[in-house]
């Protein structure tokens, strides 16, 4: 794909003619209303749970070693409810990539936007931590409609794929910046914007440092707020988009600018935005990315906590 993400002729080949009729049955499928999508959607999370059996022990240890405290049926059920979210965001993703805005506004409210409006003034950037909610997609696009910012993201490895899921998520916001692009988040920032940034996933051993997460003592995590922080200076919120029980819709929660960053220390940097990130899994666990292997990068040493 070009920078510019413009539609290529070489979509057109018989090689992803298989990859446009997914697209359009996707697309017609979300014609239908919102209650009826949403259930088709977690409908098939149940489905993803008997077929992903992987994921769903990935998702069961995770929830084993962050809440030890939960017992076996405990940690099923929640296992159970958080495959019906991963169903649902399917269908989100298909929300946010092809309803028009007027259609999306109508499923939504938010709670906070004068904080990062607050944040911003005089020109001032704004680091949005964010969390890999199920609903993450959806949030991205429900974002936008209040204020269009930036996001970081990792490029889809089919070219197709790649324009249409950035189509999709321009429909609300200026740009997308390729997570590894340092220079471009903090020239963002320091123009001003508000950049969408995810430090809560484990990216691998080469520019993270160990930090408690949950009951995990050591939880390889990002450095990137950190250097961001140092480089740009900008403001650091909260954005998180919660769905509402009963298939009633989502709230967008926007929390006021977070204080007292430890900006000299890297290891207690890396704690202090762990305690942010807990804080909002918390807002619903059975809708958060427990399928992610979080701890799959362990110090020197220590031995796998998957089997």
């Amino acid at each position: 794909m070009n920078s510019h993400g413009s539609f290529e002729r070489s979509f057109l080949h018989p090689r992803y003619w298989l990859t446009w009729v997914g697209l359009g049955a996707f697309w017609l499928f979300m014609q239908l209303p919102y209650p009826v999508i949403i259930r088709v959607g977690s409908g098939a999370g149940r489905l993803c749970l008997r077929l992903l059996k992987r994921r769903a022990r990935i998702a069961d240890r995770n929830l084993e070693l962050c809440f030890p405290e939960l017992s076996p049926h405990e940690r099923q059920v929640l296992v159970q409810r958080n495959f019906d979210s991963l169903g649902m965001a399917l269908v989100e993703t298909g929300m946010a990539w092809f309803w028009p805005d007027k259609r999306v506004r109508k499923w939504f409210d938010v709670e906070g936007l004068a904080n990062l409006q607050r944040a911003q003034q005089n020109q001032r950037g704004v680091m949005v931590v964010g969390v890999h909610f199920m609903s993450l997609e959806l949030g991205g696009r429900v974002m936008g409609l209040c204020q269009p910012m930036m996001a970081t993201y990792r490029p889809h490895n089919n070219p197709l794929m790649e324009w249409v899921q950035t189509r999709g998520r321009m429909r609300s916001n200026k740009a997308m910046l390729d997570r590894r692009n340092l220079r471009g988040m903090v020239s963002a920032l320091k123009s001003g914007e508000a950049v969408w940034f995810a430090p809560d996933q484990d990216y691998g051993p080469k520019g993270s440092t160990f930090a408690p997460f949950f009951a995990v003592n050591s939880a390889a995590t990002t450095n990137g707020t950190y250097v961001l922080s140092r480089l740009s200076g900008a403001a650091i919120l909260t954005i998180t988009m919660i769905r509402k029980p009963g298939y009633a819709g989502y709230t967008l929660y926007i929390e006021p600018e977070l204080q007292d960053y430890p900006i000299d220390d890297e290891a207690a940097a890396a704690a202090w935005i762990n305690r942010v990130i807990e804080r909002e899994i918390l807002r619903a666990p059975e809708q958060y990315l427990w399928i992610h292997r979080r701890f799959k990068t362990r110090p020197e040493g220590e031995a796998s906590l998957y089997l």
